[in-house]
């Protein structure tokens, strides 16, 4: 009778062994307010996982220090697949080289899961600005002297004009603003000639003709706008700036929960739903494998590093 009690309640723990992942609800940490893109993903990505899982995805926004003090918080909780983090590159793959000391590590401290979305990103000219195509713009910048506005020193907007500097040996000179609004405001005033921006915040403005867009940063032309070339195309053959946001957890997931999470994100990422929210929105989704996004991390990590080196920039905390 014992050794049948013994048999029955093996069973039973290999049953509870045995219960496919989620078996409660997962905590989204989203580090920035409401309201942003990262939340707006998260949200569409907790709602996809929920979908599949029938498990809650509670959004956890932690504000703060440019997204760092959410990062902290995601790297210092328990990799067992039920704490994650929507990440994206200024805090994943930029802040490591723009800050000396960083709370956090973005590969030892993290587990990508899969990368969710790109954001194309344009550089675009006040009209007067004599250049309709990049070689023009570089002409013009040799020759007339130009310059640019950013949302901030180490923004990825000042980071994609930096690189652009660089590659074009032009010297540009730069405004830092308190964000993309005043800046776009200045260059369509005239007050500065041109910005690299969000290509969903600069196209009503280029509609209307307040700006004229020159190029797109990303390796390949968007749907959104197919007739608007790269800056590859264009010229500068090595030029690339890709912003994403993507889902990781801290360190040590089990390598069985990240295929789990990535399938449930993959698979909601193709949803007719998601793929038009996201057209709204301007972005364009990517999925793909968790060992893909680790390489886009550490490979980024290394381009914007050598961007902010070139460059001279420091960052505070």
């Amino acid at each position: 009778m014992r050794r049948e009690a013994w048999l029955i309640m093996g069973l039973f723990a290999c049953g509870a062994q045995a219960q496919p992942y989620p078996v409660k609800s997962i905590k989204l940490i989203v580090p920035f307010a409401p309201g942003g893109p990262n939340d707006l993903l998260a949200r569409m990505v907790g709602q996809k996982i929920t979908e599949q899982t029938k498990q809650a995805v509670v959004i956890d926004n932690r504000g703060g220090a440019g997204g760092i003090v959410g990062m902290e918080v995601g790297a210092k909780s328990p990799g067992d697949g039920y704490t994650l983090v929507m990440v994206g590159s200024s805090n994943m793959a930029v802040a490591p080289g723009l800050y000396a000391k960083l709370p956090y590590d973005s590969i030892r401290d993290f587990t990508p899961v899969i990368n969710v979305a790109h954001v194309p990103y344009a550089v675009a000219v006040n009209p007067t600005v004599p250049a309709k195509t990049v070689k023009e713009l570089i002409a013009a910048a040799r020759t007339k002297g130009l310059s640019y506005g950013s949302s901030g020193t180490g923004s990825m907007s000042s980071l994609a004009a930096e690189l652009f500097k660089s590659m074009a040996k032009a010297e540009i000179v730069h405004v830092p603003y308190k964000g993309t609004a005043p800046a776009l405001t200045d260059v369509m005033s005239g007050q500065i000639d041109l910005m690299f921006a969000d290509l969903a915040v600069i196209q009503p403005h280029a509609a209307s003709g307040k700006l004229r867009v020159l190029a797109l940063c990303g390796s390949k032309r968007t749907a959104a706008a197919p007739s608007i070339p790269t800056i590859m195309e264009s010229g500068l053959k090595e030029y690339v700036i890709e912003p994403w946001f993507g889902v990781a957890g801290p360190a040590n997931v089990p390598r069985e929960i990240v295929s789990r999470l990535n399938q449930l994100i993959g698979a909601g990422l193709k949803s007719v739903d998601v793929q038009q929210r996201l057209a709204g929105l301007g972005y364009e989704a990517i999925g793909g494998s968790a060992e893909q996004f680790s390489a886009t991390v550490k490979a980024d990590i290394a381009v914007y590093a050598k961007i902010i080196k070139t460059a001279g920039i420091k960052g505070d905390l």
